[in-house]
Formats: C-alpha cells, sequence, structure tokens
C-alpha cells in the first residue's frame, strides 16, 4: 500500500536569515560570480590580490549552502574552513604542496577550489564525487580522511619521506580539527612529530573545542610578532650564534623552546598540551580573516622544525542556523536555503530508526537495572544515546572521538559490576579491534558492544561502510555476535546481552528505518546461538543473518511464484552459529545460498562453508554478500544492487541456482 507523503519542516529556534554579506541566491546567481567561477585551479586563485580572496570566500560559501541545501553532505565544517582554505591553497603551491586534511568533513571547498566546481554538484552521488579527499579521485586530495584523527601521523611519514628523498621545498600541511584532537592517534602522531626531524606545519581548526581562547591585545600582539619574517629571522641568528660559540646545543634545543612557550603562556595566562612538547606553537588567531591567515602562514611555512598554528573558528560560519545550532547541522539534510528550516520528506506510516529503538529501549532497559550505562565515542545524536543521556545524564558517558577508549573504558565498568552498552559506529570499531580483544573478550567481560551503521551506509561512501566486523569479530574467542531482522528482534537481542553472564556480546545493525510499526513488545530471550526458519522450502536453502533478510524474504516469495520453494532461516547469531540448522540444511538441501550485509569473505557464508566442509556435507554454496573490494558511494538500494544482495539480485541468484 502506497502512503502519501508529506514535508515536515523543522524549524529551529531563533532562525534568522543569512548575513548580509551572504544574502540567499539561486542557482542562476551562481553564473555571475565575478571570481569563483573562473577559478578552476588553485594557480588561478594565486593570480588573484590579496584584496581579493574575502570576496572569494563569500562566494565560495554562498556556493556550498547552495548546493548542499538541495544535494546533502557535511554542511557546518566545511563553511568554517572557507577563509582557511582559500588561505593555504593562496599561499602554498599545491598540489606540489601537500594539504593533509583531517576529517574530510572539513574540505568542500578544497574540493571546490581545486578543480571540482561544476562536479561539485554530484557530491555524494553515485559516479559523483565523494565526501571526503580521496588521491584517487584528484591529485590535490593528498591522504585518505573519512576517519578522524589520522592527519598528524599521515602528515608527518610524507615529511620525512620527501626528506629522504631530498625534496626539501615540498612542504606539508596536516589540517585537525571538527573534534578530531580528541583521538588518541592524533596525540601519538604529535608526539613522534616532537622528536623526528620535519619541518611540518599542523594548523588547529578550533571550533569550539575550548583548548584555549583569546584574551586580548597582549595575546594579539604576541601572535604579530612571533609569526613575523624579521622576528624569526633574527631569532635563527641568535641561535646560530650562541650554537657557533657552544652555549647551546641541539640537546639544549627542546629547553629553549620548552622555556619560550612557557614564557609566551606566563605573559598571556594561556597554557596548552603543545608548550610541553617540542613544536612551536601559535595562536590563538582569528580563523575568519583571511588576509591574516595568509601573512601567518606564508610568515611561518617554511620554518624549520615542527609548528603548529591554532586558529579559531565557528563551525556553519556564515549561516546563523548552522552556527547556532551546530550537532544538528554538521549533516543536516535538505534545507530551505533562505529560511534556514531543515526539510525532512517522509511518510506519516514509515518505521522508526533503527537508531531510535536502539535508543528508546536502552533507557527502558536502564530503568529496571541499575548496572546498566550507555558510552559512546562521540556520536550520541547520531546512535540516539541521547534518550538516555538525556533522562540518565550521570549514567551515559560520551567520551570523544576516541573508539580504543571507549571499549577499554567500558571494559573498566564492567570488571567493577557494571553493564555498559557501548554504541560505535561498525566502520569506527575498526580502530577499537585491540581493545576489544585485550580489554574485553580476554578477560571474558560483560559488555555490550553495538554496532551501529553496519553494513552498506550509502552516500558516505567506502571509509564509512561497516563491511568487515562479522568478518574479524568471529575469530575472536569470548565474543558473541548477533544481528537482528527487524526492530522486535533489536529489542529481544538488547534485552538478551543485558543477562549476567553473557560476556561480550556483539549486535550489529544498519543505518536508517526498521521493518515494523508495532515494535513496542514485551521482552524474549532470544537463545544464544539459535536461529529460525521463517520460510519452509524443498528446493533450496537460503540463509541470511540481519535486516538484509527482509530482502531475501522478498526473493524468496519471488521466486516462489515462479515455482521455485526456497527455505528461508534467520540465523540470527553468527557466533555461536545454530548447529542444528545448519545439520538440518546439510542433510536436505544440494544447494544453499547465504546473505549477508558485510563482507562476503570472513562472514557468515564463510562460516556456513566451513561448517559444511566440516560435517562431510556437500552442497553447493553461493555466498551473497559486500565483494571484496571497496564499494563507493550511493544511496544504499543503489549499492545494494551494485553488491547483489538486494531483493531482485538475491532472486537472480536462487533461479540461477536451481
Amino acid at each position: 500500500m502506497l502512503h502519501r507523503e508529506h514535508i515536515d519542516t523543522v524549524s529551529l529556534k531563533n532562525i534568522v536569515p543569512l548575513q548580509p554579506n551572504l544574502k540567499p541566491s539561486t542557482m542562476e546567481e551562481l553564473s555571475e560570480h565575478s571570481y569563483l567561477e573562473k577559478i578552476n585551479s588553485p594557480d588561478d586563485l594565486r593570480q588573484l590580490e590579496l584584496e581579493d580572496l574575502q570576496q572569494v570566500c563569500d562566494e565560495l560559501r554562498r556556493y556550498i549552502i547552495d548546493i548542499l541545501a538541495d544535494n546533502p553532505g557535511h554542511f557546518g565544517s566545511s563553511l568554517g574552513t572557507v577563509e582557511l582554505t582559500v588561505a593555504l591553497h593562496y599561499v602554498l603551491n599545491t598540489p606540489f604542496d601537500r594539504i593533509i586534511w583531517d576529517v574530510g568533513h572539513q574540505a568542500y571547498g578544497h574540493k571546490i577550489l581545486t578543480g571540482r566546481r561544476e562536479s561539485f554538484k554530484t557530491l555524494r552521488k553515485l559516479d559523483g564525487i565523494g565526501g571526503f579527499p580521496n588521491p584517487s579521485e584528484s591529485e590535490y586530495d593528498s591522504f585518505i580522511s573519512g576517519h578522524a584523527s589520522n592527519s598528524i601521523s599521515a602528515a608527518l611519514g610524507m615529511d620525512v619521506a620527501s626528506a629522504l628523498k631530498g625534496e626539501t621545498s615540498r612542504r606539508h600541511v596536516a589540517v585537525i580539527g571538527d573534534g578530531a584532537m580528541t583521538g588518541g592517534l592524533a596525540y601519538e602522531g604529535l608526539n613522534n612529530a616532537a622528536s623526528t626531524p620535519n619541518n611540518l606545519l599542523i594548523i588547529l581548526n578550533d571550533n569550539n573545542m575550548a583548548i584555549d581562547k583569546p584574551v586580548g591585545g597582549m595575546s594579539r600582539h604576541l601572535v604579530n610578532i612571533t609569526t613575523s619574517k624579521t622576528y624569526n629571522r633574527i631569532r635563527f641568528r641568535i641561535y646560530n650564534a650562541l650554537k657557533f660559540i657552544g652555549l647551546v646545543g641541539e640537546e639544549k634545543k627542546g629547553a629553549i623552546l620548552r622555556f619560550n612557550n612557557s614564557l609566551k603562556a606566563l605573559l598571556t595566562s594561556q597554557h596548552n598540551i603543545f608548550e610541553g612538547l617540542n613544536i612551536r606553537y601559535f595562536g590563538p588567531v582569528d580563523g575568519h580573516d583571511v588576509c591574516g591567515l595568509v601573512r601567518i602562514i606564508g610568515d611561518i611555512k617554511d620554518m624549520y622544525g615542527p609548528k603548529l598554528l591554532h586558529i579559531q573558528t565557528v563551525k556553519g560560519k556564515g549561516f546563523k542556523p548552522a552556527e547556532e545550532h551546530a550537532t544538528e547541522w554538521h549533516s543536516p539534510g535538505k534545507f530551505n536555503r533562505e529560511t534556514g528550516e531543515r526539510i525532512i520528506v517522509r511518510s506519516k506510516q514509515e518505521p522508526q530508526l533503527y537508531q531510535d529503538i536502539f535508543g528508546h529501549t536502552l533507557v527502558e532497559l536502564a530503568r529496571s537495572d541499575r548496572r546498566i550505562v550507555g558510552v559512546t565515542p562521540a556520536m550520541p545524536t547520531g546512535c540516539s544515546m541521547t534518550f538516555l543521556m538525556k533522562e540518565m545524564p550521570h549514567r551515559t558517558f560520551d567520551v570523544g572521538i576516541a573508539e580504543g577508549h571507549a571499549v577499554t573504558f567500558s571494559a573498566g565498568l564492567s570488571k567493577e559490576g557494571l553493564l555498559p552498552f557501548c554504541n560505535i559506529y561498525s566502520s569506527f570499531a575498526q580502530r577499537a579491534y585491540d581493545n576489544i580483544i585485550h580489554d574485553a573478550a580476554l578477560q571474558n567481560l560483560d559488555l555490550v558492544l553495538c554496532l551501529d551503521r553496519a553494513g552498506l551506509v550509502g552516500e558516505d561512501g567506502a571509509t564509512h561502510h561497516g563491511s568487515f566486523d562479522l568478518a574479524f569479530l568471529r575469530c575472536i574467542p569470548n565474543v558473541t555476535i548477533a544481528s537482528p531482522l527487524n526492530e522486535i528482534s533489536l529489542r529481544n537481542l538488547m534485552y538478551t546481552a543485558s543477562r549476567p553472564g553473557m560476556g561480550v556480546f556483539v549486535i550489529r545493525y544498519p543505518r536508517g528505518k526498521g521493518e515494523i510499526h508495532d515494535w513496542e513488545k514485551p521482552f524474549e530471550m532470544v537463545p544464544c546461538g539459535r536461529g529460525k526458519k521463517l520460510t519452509e522450502g524443498k528446493d533450496i536453502a537460503v540463509l541470511s543473518i540481519g535486516p538484509i533478510g527482509n530482502l531475501a524474504a522478498e526473493a524468496v516469495r519471488s521466486a516462489r511464484n515462479k515455482g521455485i520453494e526456497a527455505a528461508h532461516y534467520d540465523m540470527i547469531y553468527l557466533k555461536p552459529l545454530d548447529d542444528a540448522i545448519l545439520h538440518e540444511v546439510g542433510k536436505n538441501f544440494k544447494h544453499i545460498i547465504t546473505v549477508e550485509n558485510g563482507a562476503v569473505h570472513g562472514g557468515l557464508g564463510s562460516a556456513v562453508s566451513e561448517f559444511m566442509s566440516g560435517h562431510g556435507y556437500t552442497p553447493r554454496i553461493i555466498r551473497l554478500g559486500i565483494p571484496d573490494r571497496f564499494i563507493t558511494h550511493g544511496t544504499v538500494c543503489e549499492l545494494y544492487r551494485l553488491c547483489g544482495i538486494d531483493s531482485a539480485s538475491i532472486e537472480e541468484a536462487i533461479l540461477r541456482l536451481i
């Protein structure tokens, strides 16, 4: 039955029009841009006068707003880095000089200025450009940047490699921000940069991370002095003179640098983590002063040794709703560019999101079990842990972009008798692999690991698909792995996982809406290692795990209309497998199809094949899943077809096998 669609406009409080210098524009007006339409590469940008750059920034910001209003993407972060992007490409000789972006959410302006202005209209669409920098897409994209906190380490490696190859004139700039400084890898990179010879420039884009705040005239005065070429030329000459007469040496250089940072901290009453490292610190400075950024970056880019420029920006700069509500406007979907209203198109009859089912169920379980706490690495809104955070803030922990810490922190909570529900996006859980093994499974601790966004996630593409969790978790002892067919199954698995003595219990589910409406049912235990037969059949066995089983069920029904009777089993658990179902299938069927929304190698299909081989069964098995390659971006439906796990492809496999 078709349901009539309606449009909900979600108005945020105190919506105001765009800033005067960024009045709303139409797509027709974009063609009238006096600068942006003529910039096809950074070489074109560098032909402009310094005083022209502010207009370039205004046009670039307006272009991003206009395109994303109708073609959703990550919104606020790139608006905040417009001036920085223009300044970097104006000063540096890109692509020879390398810009390594941390968290590609910041890099939309970079894409537009580097020959992708027109193709930006295809952002995150199948066969269009991706949402994150990717070297396979452009020579200006120096490194992949879909996961946070990797820029410093990558840029340091590239800088050291250039030095070893004799490319001493090549500059490397790591742009880190948008919360990425909470990730442990960033600090590992900083620590190594402080002790390894390099000329790396790190730019910390601080958009309300509360690292430092300007403290008035003395701070601005010191920034102006310490970043100037004259000051640093004199400073370098004095250092060489003192070194020549033997008063200082390389072994004392770090102590002098730390003293210099400490002196600045004393004068400005500012203190930060960089002062204790052998990294020259400059800032904080206004990240929206494009001319000031051009001067400062130009002055410090060729300084010897590692250096860090701390800029302060406003996430969503130039669009008031995004400035005032950064979380909602991180990735807002479609919106009205003139009023700031977000536009959500959905049917009144649509089921709720799996994420919301998780959030509501977690609150329900926590009300009756005082052991339960919630843990998430910087994704409380995305995973709907905000429901628990609102009702029980003292039992909910957002640990920042720190997936490994999230797991080990949860293990510590479990060790002392609590039951953490640790919710991590599947692709980010890859970063916590050792923590899952060493800190949780090895001690057989009770810990519920909820892997959100499992399987193909759509427009975010290869860096965000949750393809590998089934394969990389299956080999770990003391780990139970389950995936629900629908919302009721998700609730029951969460209830089952909350029982004492369950160990590390993994529940994976996809991004997006569920399957049914009437999901608020009384809890039932889901016996560990037991699946369900959904459909009787005699010709072929279809074994699925997780919500992709609903597409398999469609295929089974369609094949039955064509005379093929397929038995369909929802395995529910990948580990432990339901041996009874597998023996039944092995004895009664010569043809088996496995279906999973995960890597085809190492997951359900591999487990079933191993079982059949190990027990002497010899059916012909076709494994359907995510192929052994990195999958591009597009809608989830498009990607299901691309990978052969949509209902039509599953049906085709059934008909082909018989």
